[in-house]
């Protein structure tokens, strides 16, 4: 097994690097649960937030790489984690997509908008919830405070990396009826990018052709 397999197979990179244009693309795929501070199941398929980091950093850093996209299919995971994920993604100054395949759940909507372009697959999902810890709202008020504490970083972040409002994001996340033990909004596709989570609906060839076109801009070709 090479190198190039190797980083496949245990953090799911790979540099794409045989396009006409030349380009050199970092693939990265956000996938299953994002793993923080906690230590999770191994029969869970995780992202590993100190894998992702690096990685992300190394990519910034390096003349080596043109752009990057993202392929995202998680169903949420640490909160704490996942912002400071998006957070790094969002700072990086080369051309980012991101393309979610599958679900955007949680803080995978923060990782979702963080990139410059966001685009989401037909039956592809977004889900917008309240803050949760292993499912439960605990009574003390210094409990609540801190989730909201954390679900304000969370809506502040995703409404100034989008075009959905703070408002509206937030009876989204509060909303009742849709979900039958919790409260929140499930998007699909074309639902995200009405509410202006997702700048379209498309593909994996949609999303190499803005990647293509943003590096070409940047590089004056």
């Amino acid at each position: 097994m090479d190198n190039q397999d190797r980083k496949l197979l245990e953090f799911g990179e790979q540099l794409l690097e045989g396009n006409e244009k030349g380009h050199r693309i970092l693939f990265l795929s956000v996938i299953g649960e994002i793993e923080g501070h906690e230590i999770l199941n191994e029969r869970m398929k995780t992202t590993k937030y100190e894998h992702l980091l690096p990685l992300l950093a190394r990519a910034q850093d390096t003349a080596e790489l043109d752009g990057i996209l993202l392929l995202i299919n998680t169903v949420g995971g640490d909160c704490s984690c996942g912002l400071a994920a998006a957070e790094m993604i969002a700072s990086i100054d080369k051309p980012v997509v991101s393309l979610i395949i599958g679900d955007s759940h949680s803080i995978g909507v923060p990782l979702s908008v963080a990139s410059d372009y966001t685009i989401i697959a037909p039956t592809a999902t977004m889900l917008i919830h309240p803050v949760r810890l292993s499912g439960t709202v605990i009574g003390a008020p210094q409990t609540f405070e801190y989730f909201k504490l954390i679900q304000d970083r969370i809506l502040n972040f995703t409404a100034g990396h989008s075009r959905a409002g703070k408002k509206e994001l937030e009876k989204m996340m509060m909303r009742k009826g849709m979900m039958a033990k919790d409260l929140g909004t499930i998007l699909v596709g074309e639902e995200a990018v009405k509410a202006g989570l997702a700048d379209r609906v498309g593909g994996i060839a949609d999303a190499f052709s803005w990647l293509h076109d943003a590096i070409s801009r940047e590089k004056g070709e």
